[in-house]
């Protein structure tokens, strides 16, 4: 959208914008005012220490950037910072570090506010100017560290050079001693901003302001602006666009010219105005890649092309009566008549006289509205709008023509943009003449939905934007009788822009757009209702936008067909998928307000689209036709008639012809096959479900081919499409089942069901993986009465695929999705006594928590990652929607052991590192403990309850580690579930993500900080450490972390306890697996976790702690690189455990591990090893010799 003052549109990020929005709004005052006034008092003390400095701009910096978007709050309090920085500068005592500090600080409150405001506050008497010039002379304008000082130093020259007096007054006796002249202040005031022009910093911004002050001032005027104007264009002929240093002359030199024809008198500037137009025609700006010189020269042009023109208001211009939104709404409330526009006659007198050079700016604004760049286009937009307010009636309209010959195809997108700018700014001036309405509102209206396909993406959204500007300007400027004609085109293009555009900022615009004209036109049919429901923030969310407001929307028939044309029309077959995805169930949600338009009118047009040559519409319309005929469907079987009443044959045959045209033109391969399949599989369930009479036409043949080589060819789809492309065909094979394979109700046809699960079950056994995750799936779907009779046989090769053989144990998906089929089958045919083939029950109840419990200790891992995770996820899923299932309809088929594995296995996940499939477990878990009946054989169900209470379930976040392991660590007291829980609590105590680290160790050690006291307890939990240990022997993905966990357990004293006891039967067995372990393990991780194992064992007595020196002793000298990280550790435990080495031998310990170059050859790395056994106590160990082979 345009800038200036037209409606605000969203960014991207569309929460985050609204959040800022909401804290900007609660900006009130200036609320750092004290804390300012004590940061700037404090700069006399800090600036001569860096790190204080820093600081402190640092924070006045976060206290400034506070009000960037209502700087207005800042006005009372600019006077007295001011001040109390130009103090600082004006101490002749000042250090110069102060100086350019207090200008550092000055700039930034300038960068907030706008220099244009600071202006007139700085010191500007007589007196002021010698003092600034003479700040000038300690500059150096190649000091970038500085660059604050010299811009804020020129602004303030800027103000002080408008003092009302001739400046040759200053200069009083120019002869100080004889010989020498002083230089005029004229001229020095002239040189600073001629050598600051060409510099690369900002002060060459600021330059162009002084140059703009100072050269328009009367007495300057007569001696200085020619030979400037001169010295300007000799620097722009000579620069060029191709270097940095001429792009940078250019731009200073530029911005000085723009601002003295800005602010300079017309009869001063008109001289020169032909000769600079001529200048600057020569330096062929449109060519230059260079955004800022190209939108420089777009302003000197229109500046030349104002200053050829007098000035004066066009007596011929459109002027609306009533501009206040108040006075609109009050003379709309009483009913009285409107004032009537005010429109001079066109033969009042007007002088025709047009100088030269005004067609050569006119021409050159035109093509600068279709610049690549959008600054520069609207910068051509403002200058086309003020040279049309001075121009005679005749050529004004030729201008509005010219601009509205941008709206042509064979246009880019850019010229659109320009023109939508360009007619905004026509329109806003009054200078688009009610005449040109019937011209200017059909091009607005296509460029409303203006959208041009560039590659994989488009172009189109700027255009779009800006036509909503445009409508919003029409709003401010006609009168309501002016717009009435167009009321019903511009009503519906707006509500289908803020409904139905891609991008958010477009429909954000329409709704303001359309805001605008319920304001204050009046006229827009329902346009408070609508206004109510799609403003600001409702258009935010694209879905909301499809599928809600539009619903609303069209219930007021004014807007009903044209939505439903311009779905049908602009969106069905748009690039994006998501678009036409959302469009197609649009229209199916529209369908009920105008069901007989829909059946007659929409769906032969769609059904045409189906046979298009490119792809998106073929997409887009088998999507609209499945969505469609099922609304159609619902729609009559809530009037309780039957679709055929609403589809006529040729609909129904069209719709029975797609499968087969598409797959006589070969369309389901090659590219777009995937998209095709997807929507003729949306297409199969649709008509499915909409019972349409299909029942044993050879089209359910083609029908069932199409859904069963989709799953067959899975595998050769690409990876982001295929589980919808999955989805789409399993839901299609379901409804279609249930709606042609059923001979009587509830019976199947013996011949299709033999056919369908033999070959399904054969698939099963597929070596591509996606082929078995496919049809495990369709199995899953099939339909209670397909399964009657069959149930073992597909229970029994679904659990064959979850079994994790060599050769396929990579295939997690699978098994993944064979366990979703498992689950979807038991809630499918229910819980029934004594029917092993046709329902859960006694007999066949085991082998499926059998296969459910067994896929929760899959751990499988790829170049993904955990993948098991997927397996163990869908596993926890199952088991729940079983249990609760059994325990609604027949509690008695859950065993205790069996229900207890069940707690114990959900109750480890829930304590393992990855967040997300630990929050599911402890759903899971907390779903079997409070379900309704209560599930049977719950071990500790009371304790559980009072650990867990069912208020507490909703308010914690168990994705969070903080929240989770405090709650999941007290189960360890739980004798039941301490084994489980504690095996995934090492996982997560010795993973390596952070937080997950972080409080799964506090939760541990707050608990074995609670039994230190209860020596039994502790027993019992050593136990079942060692027992996790014995059990995961050599199983890296627990024993790394368990010795992780371990040596955090010691270093902690969470078995000081056992210190006491010479020999404690726990740290013996402890030792023993810590040793087994390690053996020769070529694992450095493993071995590095091992050595901070030993070095806590040392804290034991006896032989134990012998064994943990000789093993460190061992390691001293390990083939791999981990002796100098044995030295360490060993060197932190001997200062650690005074009592290891005895007070004599300390010194020399010490001495021999840190001294020793311990990555030294092994020879001579064992003497120094041996002489620190023999100071330790324990044996030297003995090389083994190698068998030889006799």
């Amino acid at each position: 959208m345009a800038l200036g003052d037209a409606p605000a549109t969203g960014g991207p990020d569309e929460e985050t914008e609204d959040d800022a929005l909401a804290r900007g709004a609660g900006l009130e005052a200036f609320g750092e005012s004290a804390e300012t006034r004590a940061l700037l008092g404090r700069l006399r003390e800090v600036h001569g220490d860096r790190a204080a400095r820093e600081l402190a701009e640092e924070r006045f910096r976060v206290i400034m950037d506070k009000y960037q978007e209502q700087p207005h709050l800042l006005d009372p309090h600019l006077e007295w910072m001011m001040n109390l920085l130009l103090d600082m500068v004006q101490d002749k005592t000042s250090p110069t570090a102060l100086m350019h500090l207090a200008f550092k600080f000055l700039y930034i409150i300038t960068k907030v506010r706008g220099y244009k405001i600071f202006l007139r506050l700085f010191p500007h008497e007589v007196a002021d100017v010698e003092p600034v010039l003479d700040m000038f002379a300690g500059q150096d304008p190649k000091d970038h560290e500085t660059w604050e000082t010299r811009y804020m130093l020129l602004l303030w020259l800027s103000v002080t050079c408008l003092i009302p007096f001739d400046l040759s007054r200053l200069d009083g006796n120019l002869l100080t001693q004889p010989g020498q002249t002083r230089m005029p202040i004229m001229d020095r005031i002239l040189q600073i901003a001629e050598s600051y022009l060409v510099v690369s910093d900002k002060a060459r911004d600021a330059a162009a302001v002084l140059v703009s002050r100072f050269i328009t001032r009367p007495d300057v005027k007569q001696q200085k602006m020619a030979g400037f104007l001169d010295w300007s264009l000799c620097t722009l002929a000579r620069s060029s666009f191709q270097t940095l240093e001429g792009v940078i002359a250019m731009d200073g030199t530029l911005q000085a010219l723009a601002q003295i024809f800005k602010h300079g008198k017309r009869e001063d500037c008109l001289p020169y105005a032909a000769t600079v137009l001529q200048c600057l025609d020569g330096c062929r700006l449109p060519e230059s890649n260079q955004t800022l010189l190209r939108k420089l020269g777009v302003k000197l042009v229109q500046r030349l092309g104002l200053t050829f023109l007098k000035p004066k208001v066009a007596a011929w211009r459109y002027q609306r009566g009533c501009r206040s939104l108040a006075a609109n709404l009050q003379l709309l409330s009483q009913h009285r008549p409107e004032q009537q526009t005010l429109l001079v006659p066109s033969n009042c007198h007007e002088d025709d006289d047009v100088p030269e050079g005004v067609e050569s700016v006119i021409e050159q604004l035109l093509v600068g509205l279709k610049d690549k760049d959008t600054v520069v286009r609207w910068s051509a937009a403002k200058g086309i709008g003020r040279m049309a307010g001075r121009l005679p009636k005749e050529l004004a309209d030729d201008v509005v023509g010219s601009v509205l010959d941008c709206f042509s195809f064979q246009e880019t997108d850019k010229a659109w943009h320009g023109g939508c700018l360009a007619l905004a700014e026509l329109g806003r001036r009054g200078l688009l003449l009610p005449s040109r309405l019937a011209e200017a509102v059909p091009v607005v209206l296509k460029a409303l939905t203006y959208e041009e396909k560039r590659g994989a993406c488009s172009v189109g959204a700027n255009v779009r934007d800006a036509a909503c500007y445009v409508c919003w300007s029409f709003a401010r400027a006609y009168e309501p009788q002016e717009l009435t004609p167009f009321v019903t085109a511009i009503s519906s293009a707006l509500v289908i822009a803020a409904v139905f555009d891609r991008n958010v900022n477009c429909r954000r615009a329409a709704s303001a757009a359309f805001q605008e004209n319920v304001g204050r036109q009046g006229t827009f049919p329902h346009g408070i209702d609508i206004l109510t429901a799609a403003d600001y923030f409702a258009v935010g969310n694209r879905s909301n936008c499809f599928l809600v407001i539009s619903v609303f929307i069209a219930g007021f028939p004014e807007y009903t067909q044209p939505m439903i044309d311009h779905l049908v029309t602009m969106k069905i077959n748009h690039w994006d998928g998501a678009i036409r995805e959302l469009a197609a169930k649009a229209l199916s949600n529209l369908a009920p307000r105008a069901p007989e338009y829909s059946a007659t009118h929409v769906l032969p047009r769609l059904l045409s689209m189906t046979r298009s040559p490119d792809l998106h519409t073929r997409h887009g319309a088998l999507l609209a036709c499945a969505e469609l005929t099922y609304a159609l469907y619902r729609l009559a079987a809530r009037e309780g008639r039957p679709v055929l009443d609403y589809l006529d044959e040729d609909a129904v045959q069209g719709l029975r012809q797609i499968h087969l045209q598409l797959s006589e033109r070969q369309l389901y391969r090659g590219l777009g096959g995937e998209l095709m399949r997807q929507a003729v599989c949306i297409l199969i369930e649709n008509l499915s479900l909409s019972k349409m009479p299909f029942k044993g036409d050879t089209i359910i043949g083609g029908w069932q081919w199409l859904v069963d080589d989709t799953l067959r060819s899975l595998h050769l789809v690409s990876s982001h499409a295929r589980q919808q492309l999955k989805d789409a065909a399993v839901s299609a094979l379901a409804a279609l089942c249930s709606e042609y394979y059923a001979k009587e109700p509830g019976e199947a046809d013996p011949e299709v069901q033999e056919r369908l699960i033999g070959q399904y079950l054969a698939e099963l056994r597929s070596p591509e993986e996606m082929a078995r995750c496919g049809f495990s799936s369709a199995l899953g779907a099939l339909p209670g009465f397909l399964l009657k009779g069959r149930l073992q046989q597909v229970l029994a090769g679904l659990r064959a695929v979850t079994h994790a053989c060599p050769e396929d144990v990579g295939f997690a998906e699978s098994r993944r999705d064979a366990l979703k089929a498992i689950a979807r089958i038991c809630q499918t045919v229910g819980v029934k006594a004594g029917a092993p083939d046709e329902a859960v029950c006694t007999e066949n109840v085991s082998q499926v928590y059998g296969a459910l419990l067994g896929c929760m200790s899959d751990y499988t891992t790829d170049s993904r990652g955990d993948v098991g995770a997927w397996v163990r996820e869908a596993a926890m899923t199952g088991l729940r929607d079983l249990t609760l299932l059994l325990a609604r309809s027949r509690p008695e088929l859950i065993e205790a052991h069996i229900c207890e594995q069940v707690m114990c296995r959900v109750a480890q996940q829930a304590s393992e590192k990855i967040d997300r499939f630990r929050a599911h477990a402890a759903g899971v878990f907390l779903a079997l403990l409070h379900c309704d009946p209560p599930t049977p054989h719950v071990p500790h169900r009371a304790e559980l309850e009072q650990l867990f209470p069912r208020c507490d379930v909703a308010s914690v976040n168990w994705n969070a580690p903080s929240q989770a392991f405090p709650r999941v660590t007290q189960l360890l007291g739980l004798p039941a579930y301490r084994y489980h829980v504690l095996l995934g609590l090492v996982v997560s105590v010795g993973g390596l993500t952070e937080s997950t680290v972080r409080y799964s160790t506090q939760s541990l050690f707050a608990y074995m900080k609670g039994i230190q006291r209860y020596p039994q307890a502790l027993e019992s939990f050593g136990g079942t450490l060692l027992q996790v240990f014995e059990d995961n022997l050599l199983n890296d993905r627990v024993s790394v972390p368990l010795l992780r966990t371990l040596d955090q357990m010691l270093a902690n004293g969470c078995f000081e306890a056992f210190t006491a006891e010479e020999d404690h039967p726990f740290c013996v067995k402890l030792l023993a697996l810590c040793k087994e372990e390690i053996k020769r393990s070529k694992d450095v991780q493993k071995l590095q976790a091992s050595i901070a194992v030993f070095c806590g064992m040392v804290q034991f007595c006896g032989d134990v702690r012998r064994q943990a020196l000789l093993q460190l002793c061992l390691l001293l000298c390990h083939p791999f690189l981990i002796r100098k990280t044995t030295a360490s550790r060993a060197y932190e435990m001997v200062l650690t455990y005074s009592d290891v080495v005895g007070a004599g031998a300390l010194d020399e310990v010490l001495a021999v591990l840190s001294d020793t170059a311990w990555d030294a050859k092994l020879p001579e790395v064992r003497v120094h090893r041996n002489r620190l056994c023999d100071l330790l106590g324990v044996p030297r160990p003995q090389l083994v010799p190698k068998p030889t082979n006799s």
